[in-house]
């Protein structure tokens, strides 16, 4: 495919370079790029469907996978169209406004997506160590406020980053070695005195993640014991194979998450191209296999992804 010279000229505008060094091999990284993303739109499109249609699955659970679901479509498209189109056509330019709205709700997401793993780890526990007041402690319109204050977490926890950032000074080259509009590049390009900024965003990343993770933790540490406890055999596999789930869609999102966060922050010795490629894969895998593990391993919703499946 023939690259088009899109790359703008204003000084005010960033240039996205996609991955340095691996110029030449765009158009075949753009393959699997846009094989992951649409996997995970129909994945997650058709858990949305699926769900809305069965008036049986309209219960917290399934109701925190929707929540689960619209993050895992909001955060590769915010990248992967971009990236594309750097790939495929050269259209490296993307304004200051442009930029700072990218890294905003790239990480407004990311927030909103720990969370409702956090309040799916807390649906768990009510479910295994209290089943008893699970209808009266999580019902719907309590997953819908619970939905509305990781919202509003979100958003308030971010939107302080493109602000202080929105106010510096950035140097004459505005080029970022990315094919996205990473707040830890942003940082490298500002002129002037980014002390406030970095210390906020260090304190933001192990706040969420220490803070998100503990209460993770506590609930499976409960849930563990809770499950130890129980005598029949059948109940006790039942309730495991819950947690497996649980556990198996946290490790995917925060797994590569840390490891990106800490190769960026002390891995210095490691290529750029390989911090690019890890920032982006962790944006893609995790979103494309929410849908395929609860597909698999949740019984009642994979016999309902079966049935609409059959009957279409």
């Amino acid at each position: 495919m023939a690259a088009f010279n899109f790359t703008p000229s204003d000084p005010s505008t960033f240039i996205l370079m996609g991955i340095p060094g691996l110029e030449a091999a765009h158009i075949w990284i753009s393959i699997p790029f846009s094989t992951f993303y649409i996997i995970s739109l129909l994945g997650n499109f058709t858990l949305l469907s699926v769900v809305g249609k069965e008036q049986t699955l309209h219960k917290p659970m399934y109701l925190l996978l929707c929540m689960l679901a619209l993050t895992d479509i909001a955060t590769p498209t915010f990248v992967v169209p971009k990236a594309l189109g750097i790939f495929w056509f050269n259209m490296k330019g993307i304004t200051m406004s442009g930029c700072l709205t990218q890294m905003f709700f790239l990480h407004m997401v990311s927030v909103m997506h720990s969370a409702t793993l956090v309040t799916m780890a807390f649906d768990r526990y009510v479910a295994i160590c209290i089943p008893l007041r699970y209808a009266t402690i999580l019902t719907n319109a309590q997953i819908a406020k619970v939905g509305l204050v990781c919202l509003i977490r979100a958003v308030l926890f971010i939107l302080p980053l493109p602000l202080l950032l929105s106010r510096q000074p950035f140097c004459a080259n505005r080029i970022i070695p990315h094919t996205q509009c990473e707040y830890t590049a942003l940082f490298k390009m500002a002129c002037g005195d980014i002390t406030v900024t970095r210390i906020y965003s260090l304190g933001l990343m192990f706040v969420v993640m220490g803070f998100d993770l503990t209460l993770i933790v506590l609930s499976y540490g409960q849930i563990i014991r809770a499950v130890l406890r129980i005598s029949s055999k059948k109940s006790h596999q039942k309730a495991l194979n819950t947690c497996t789930t649980h556990i198996c869609v946290m490790l995917t999102y925060y797994t590569p998450s840390i490891f990106s966060n800490l190769t960026y922050r002390f891995g210095q010795d490691i290529a750029p191209h390989v911090h690019i490629i890890l920032a982006d894969l962790y944006l893609l895998i995790p979103p494309m296999l929410n849908p395929i593990i609860y597909g698999i391993r949740t019984k009642e919703l994979r016999d309902k992804v079966g049935k609409y499946t059959c009957r279409s």
